[in-house]
């Protein structure tokens, strides 16, 4: 064997030493099995029948589906947050709970809370899963900082774990280590993920997208056909191409053709309204809605037949917040008092998200609403003060009622009282109520 062979024989002895280190490794860990699919379909994403691969990064650079997660994730982040404790007697009380200055107040070192909870439902809408690693001082909750790569995982003894990488380096956190707020699913470990179930849509968009944006690029040229009665040459058609890419291009639309040579030129008859691809962006906004559960008019697209004011726009909204808001709320709620309060205190003590910092926007809601409850007694006056962020009043800790609408059997007693402050105020000016009548 020659000197090169024998260098080449142990060049290919040390690939395939540090391949079969690799290897074992990664059999160690179970880092990435070929079972795992939810695994490689995070990293590379999945391939839709219109040709391209969905990931989450494509799927975001679609401006329908960047909408609907930064609406979602915006409105669930504004809410205030609150804890509230159930007295004897069943009533709620806003308690100052240790949860609250992490929960409410700061997360963590570098964010806010309304930037945890906007990566939180941020990540939930796209992955249909949210993680967070808990850090704990002995049994305090002191931060929860968002894994963004993190996924449960059951080991052999059906135990279960989550995995995730940070700069290369695979870790497993115990599930008591991680805040996992769970996305609609059939009740497994993990959520379901619009992207990763919605591929034909989100990769149908994409493609749709993209050939509109070549036609731009085109300058909104259909391709078309030159002709000639000759037979070119090679170094003709080399010509012939670098002058045809002088009209190329949206900068040049409208530019006049000059052929020669018997050249002609014949358009194809294919244009974007043809091609229905108008339509068919119309259509991929509001199926991306439909995968993220946002009516298309909370994010500016207006479907055939609806327009951007009226009653019915009002009641989109609200069915929005109730059937696509609140149970992001209900979600992470709930998987608060599972997981971060202690267990001795979630008979007692529980999260909520103010959804009433929803009539904030609109002045006409809030003082309707802040005028029915202390006009029929379900809020004093200084409670609807506080609402809007002004001072109490002496006086107005007093819950209050019309008097209108009163119990039957104290109709004359009522009325007879409003008649004898009616007959001592006319006698106090001096006239006379007999005369009167």
């Amino acid at each position: 064997m020659g000197l090169v062979s024998w260098t080449a024989a142990k060049a290919a002895a040390g690939a395939y030493r540090v391949y079969a280190s690799i290897s074992d490794e990664i059999a160690k860990e179970r880092r990435l099995r070929l079972e795992d699919g939810g695994a490689w379909s995070r990293v590379f994403g999945n391939r839709g029948a219109a040709g391209k691969t969905v990931t989450v990064d494509s799927a975001m650079s679609l401006a329908a589906f960047w909408a609907c997660v930064r609406v979602t994730a915006q409105a669930v982040s504004t809410l205030p947050m609150q804890f509230f404790e159930k007295q004897s007697n069943g009533s709620p009380v806003t308690i100052d709970h240790p949860l609250a200055e992490v929960l409410a107040g700061s997360p963590n070192v570098d964010q806010t809370s309304l930037e945890y909870w906007e990566a939180v439902t941020a990540w939930l809408l796209v992955n249909g899963d949210a993680c967070s690693e808990i850090s704990s001082i002995g049994r305090r909750v002191s931060a929860v900082n968002v894994l963004p790569n993190a996924y449960p995982e059951r080991d052999a003894d059906n135990v279960l774990h989550y995995k995730y990488t940070d700069r290369g380096k695979s870790y497993t956190l115990p599930r008591d280590k991680v805040f996992h707020v769970k996305g609609f699913g059939f009740g497994g470990d993990c959520g379901l993920s619009a992207i990763r179930y919605g591929v034909q849509t989100f990769s149908t968009a994409l493609a749709a997208f993209e050939t509109s944006g070549k036609l731009f690029s085109n300058g909104m040229h259909s391709a078309g056909l030159l002709t000639s009665e000759n037979v070119l040459e090679d170094k003709q058609r080399e010509q012939l191409d670098k002058i045809m890419q002088t009209y190329v291009g949206s900068e040049r639309a409208g530019k006049m053709m000059i052929l020669e040579g018997g050249l002609k030129f014949e358009k194809l008859q294919l244009n974007p309204v043809d091609a229905q691809l108008l339509q068919q962006q119309r259509f991929s906004i509001e199926e991306v809605c439909r995968w993220t559960g946002t009516p298309p008019i909370i994010i500016g697209h207006a479907p055939e037949g609806q327009t951007m004011f009226g009653s019915g726009v009002e009641q989109t909204f609200l069915a929005w917040l109730a059937l696509g808001i609140n149970p992001i709320c209900e979600r992470i709620e709930r998987r608060i008092t599972k997981q971060l309060i202690a267990p001795g205190e979630q008979k007692r003590i529980y999260a909520e998200f103010n959804r009433e910092a929803f009539l904030q926007m609109d002045a006409a809601a809030k003082a309707s609403f802040l005028s029915q409850m202390t006009q029929n007694g379900l809020m004093d006056r200084n409670e609807g003060r506080r609402k809007l962020n002004l001072p109490a009043r002496a006086g107005g800790g007093e819950l209050t009622a019309q008097s209108n609408l009163v119990p039957l059997d104290q109709l004359g007693e009522t009325a007879g009282g409003a008649s004898q402050a009616r007959a001592a105020m006319l006698s106090w000016l001096g006239i006379n109520s007999e005369a009167k009548q």
